[in-house]
């Protein structure tokens, strides 16, 4: 039998691309479920501004952080309805499009 010295670098040389792709994506989701829900609570809070006749779009800048802000975009849904889309940030530079959420909010003019 020969020697096995060696035989856990070996594997672990192996392996590793594995774990590094496995925590990429893994940071990816991260990064994506924060921007759902951050493109949640900027719709609702332009909802509310679209319902007492402010400005909705600034409503949800101004409820979003600093790093979604860009290539936001706020549409009206009708009804009091705001939809807002937040662009997916990406952990390796990458265009992954866009995350939206619909909030509800009934006319208080």
């Amino acid at each position: 039998m020969g020697s096995q010295r060696g035989q856990a670098a070996v594997e672990l040389v192996a392996v590793l691309p594995v774990v590094v792709a496995l925590l990429g994506g893994l940071w990816q989701a991260v990064l994506a479920g924060e921007a759902a829900w951050a493109a949640a609570g900027a719709a609702r809070a332009a909802a509310r501004a679209d319902a007492v006749g402010l400005d909705a779009r600034a409503a949800a800048r101004a409820r979003l952080p600093v790093r979604l802000e860009r290539g936001v975009r706020v549409r009206d849904a009708g009804g009091g309805a705001v939809r807002v889309s937040v662009r997916v940030p990406s952990a390796f530079g990458l265009r992954l499009g866009f995350v939206s959420s619909t909030a509800r909010f009934a006319p208080q003019r």
